[in-house]
């Protein structure tokens, strides 16, 4: 199956392309519009409407992957095309590892070339998001928000 995820139509793009000529689902998390994404998907690239699922449950990179792994596990996915922008795909590759590979999950990179809009993700943002990854594994939840709120009561 393919992977993708949203933050930039040129991501969708290539996914569209890749399910034609693969014929395989996608899943597309937090991406564009419905209205495009049907468009693109199923009047411009020709796609069954059963071979498309927009999910809008995702807020941030990690939320891509808890959203959705354990549908992909029920569904018996053991293997994605992770589809994502160049600049964005050694955080998203590092969450997607930990909590997909959890779930047995393998994950294979598509780099989306970002050109002139790509936005160089520091090693603090990278690190970052994969020891949040490896804590939702560990407690099957985000612990930014409990994280944020402890702090915030220790400033008062």
């Amino acid at each position: 199956m393919i992977l993708v995820l949203g933050g930039d139509t040129q991501r969708e793009i290539v996914a569209a392309r890749l399910a034609h000529q693969g014929g395989l689902p996608v899943i597309v998390s937090g991406g564009s519009n419905p209205e495009y994404a049907h468009w693109l998907f199923r009047e411009r690239e020709g796609l069954a409407p059963d071979q498309v699922q927009l999910d809008y449950r995702a807020r941030d990179t990690l939320g891509n992957f808890t959203s959705l792994v354990d549908d992909l596990r029920r569904a018996r996915i053991r293997h994605a095309l992770l589809v994502t922008s160049s600049d964005h795909m050694d955080r998203a590759l590092l969450v997607g590892r930990i909590v997909a590979g959890s779930r047995g999950i393998q994950l294979t990179p598509v780099p989306v070339p970002c050109g002139q809009f790509c936005v160089v993700e520091g090693r603090r943002k990278v690190w970052g998001d994969g020891a949040r990854a490896l804590l939702w594994v560990l407690s099957g939840r985000d612990l930014r928000g409990w994280a944020a709120e402890r702090l915030r009561s220790l400033e008062s």
